[in-house]
């Protein structure tokens, strides 16, 4: 610190007496600057005093406080008050885990170890590792590029042979040598405009190129006899259909009153021939059957026409089959008549005639009690969903959508086709009559929905957003207002099947896992519930009206690709799998 002090001359305060009585022109020039001031000994008037004193607070604790030393997390990133050196250098606190072993006490900065930063630019890594591709040697990066002693040369590790004998060429100067040495392939050459023949220009062959033999005129009629021959062959085992035929399971197909299995049965304690649903419905709670007989997974299952007490189900295995749903539950009737497997069917009104869609291309139309095939129908393309128009006078006509991007309609008199609906961009998946079948609703695997006015081969409304995924299965609520619709992004989302066909984003349905399979769906009754199976065999159950879910089980070992609610009971339905089960729930 500085200290500053002035004395006067006598040694007193007190200025003298005769300076008291200066003039007032006196005073004046003794308070005017001097320009010369600044230059008199600063010794005349004062003097310095210099002292240092050491100012250090000491580290106070608030009362009622200890001092604990607060320890650094060494993996830290961020930290939110300012350590002192003492606390952000301090050793890593706590014991030592006894139980490592040397390789765990090993530093490591990646999974597998320890690894160095080494520096190495892009262009000497991809050529030391294409020449190894290449030649099969490159330089050892353990050694720095050069051997252990001063007298030797770089070190390799591959072929060493090689990289001796080339004197460890890389591959850049491999082809650059070639270059510089003049050994580029030549090109024959033929630079004349006026040779139209022979002009080669830069396309020509190099010279030592050899050309593979093309056939001669009398090899090549040979050759393509031969394929017209083959191709023949193979298309008429492809189109000719296989044999159809059909097994029934059951001793008596006719009851003592002459009525066949298709008759709904009247001693199952439920109204089977109403059409009106039960007032309530409930969760199923216990597996009461199983139905085996398919050797491959099941493709899609259907209820019988109002009644609901027959079951059909097509299979992987190319295999239709009708089971019974009450009673002795046993198998009914077998329909064989495809090689491939089937992908859909569809049953009439009436339930004594359905339609198969199989892989081999073919849809095909079958007598459901004889099991007889009335008719045959192929469009060249695979069918990936058919079915029937609802209307009671317009039973005869059928709609398919196909991998070819088209909706095909056939008529089951002439086996014509009446008309075709071609404006989807991708295989069709799903067709759903609404609005008192006026309209139909497709899906396609370009994520798109179209509504068509029947008949009319152009679609009234298309639905396309950014957001919206393929939805391969398409359900219609029993009141005919609502579409459920399965969505590859693991969500059921519904759309108004009337006027506008607007999503309803208030309504979606989350937490199962469908991704890349058609699961299809389907609702109670009494449209309290929504069910639908997933990709890991589970059963999936949600409100309608809150969108919450209720229940899930594992009902397959593979995946449940359909379930369907009873019609008539209040808590019943049944679930497909790829396991090539059928289970009953209740």
């Amino acid at each position: 610190m500085l200290h500053l002090q002035s004395y006067g001359s006598s040694g007193s305060d007190t200025e003298p007496e005769e300076d008291k009585s200066m003039t007032s022109k006196e005073q004046a020039k003794e308070e005017s600057p001097d320009a010369t001031a600044h230059l008199k000994p600063i010794d005349s008037q004062y003097s310095v005093v210099k002292s240092l004193e050491i100012c250090a607070a000491p580290l106070v604790v608030p009362m009622g406080q200890s001092e604990v030393a607060r320890a650094v997390e060494p993996t830290i990133k961020e930290i939110n008050y300012n350590p002192r050196y003492e606390e952000l250098f301090a050793p890593v606190a706590g014991p030592e885990n006894p139980f490592l072993t040397q390789q765990m006490k090993a530093p490591k900065n990646m999974l597998t170890g320890f690894v160095e930063n080494a520096h190495i630019s892009d262009f000497q890594f991809d050529n030391q590792r294409k020449t190894f591709h290449s030649y099969g040697y490159a330089l050892d990066p353990s050694v720095d590029g050069k051997g252990t002693a001063p007298d030797e040369g770089p070190s390799y590790v591959g072929h060493l042979q090689a990289a001796y004998d080339t004197d460890g060429a890389t591959v850049f100067e491999s082809a650059k040598a070639k270059v510089s040495a003049g050994e580029k392939r030549k090109r024959e050459r033929n630079d004349n405009p006026e040779d139209v023949e022979g002009f080669l220009g830069p396309w020509s062959k190099y010279e030592d190129e050899q050309t593979v033999a093309r056939p001669s005129e009398k090899e090549r009629a040979e050759i393509e006899e031969m394929m017209a021959k083959k191709h023949r062959r193979h298309k008429v085992k492809e189109d000719k259909p296989i044999e159809e035929k059909s097994i029934l399971h059951i001793k008596d197909a006719f009851d003592y009153q002459g009525r066949s299995f298709l008759h709904p049965p009247h001693d199952v304690g439920v109204n089977l021939r109403k059409a009106g649903a039960p007032d309530r419905c409930f969760l199923p709670k216990a597996h009461i059957h199983s139905w085996t007989g398919h050797t491959k997974g099941i493709s899609a299952i259907r209820w019988f026409p109002v009644s609901a007490h027959l079951l059909l189900s097509c299979s992987m295995d190319a295999r239709v089959k009708l089971w019974e749903v009450y009673n002795e539950r046993r198998c009914v009737r077998t329909y064989s008549g495809h090689r491939q497997a089937v992908r859909d069917v569809s049953f009439n009104n009436s339930g004594d005639k359905f339609i198969s869609a199989g892989y081999d291309r073919y849809l095909k139309l079958w007598d459901t009690e004889t099991g007889d095939v009335i008719s045959r129908f192929n469009s060249r393309k695979i069918p990936f969903c058919v079915k029937f128009h609802p209307d009671f006078n317009k039973q005869h006509l059928f709609v398919a959508g196909t991998s070819d991007k088209k909706i095909i309609c056939w008529d089951t008199r002439s086996g014509e086709v009446v008309q075709e609906y071609d404006r989807h961009l991708g295989a069709v998946n799903t067709i759903t009559f609404v609005d008192e079948n006026r309209r139909f609703v497709t899906t396609s695997d370009d994520k798109s929905l179209r509504v068509w006015e029947w008949d009319i081969p152009v679609d009234m409304k298309y639905i396309a957003d950014p957001t919206m995924h393929s939805m391969p299965a398409v359900t219609l609520a029993p009141n005919g207002k609502w579409l459920a619709c399965q969505s590859l992004d693991n969500k059921i989302v519904i759309f108004s099947a009337i006027n506008r066909f607007k999503m309803n984003r208030k309504k979606t349905f989350t937490g199962h896992m469908v991704s890349g399979y058609a699961c299809n769906l389907d609702f109670s009754p009494d449209m309290s519930y929504l069910v639908s199976g997933d990709g890991d065999g589970k059963c999936y159950i949600w409100d309608w009206k809150t969108t919450k879910l209720y229940k899930k089980w594992q009902a397959h070992d593979n995946v449940c690709i359909s379930t369907l609610w009873h019609p008539h009971e209040a808590s019943k339905l049944v679930t497909a799998g790829w396991d090539g089960l059928i289970k009953y729930w209740d």
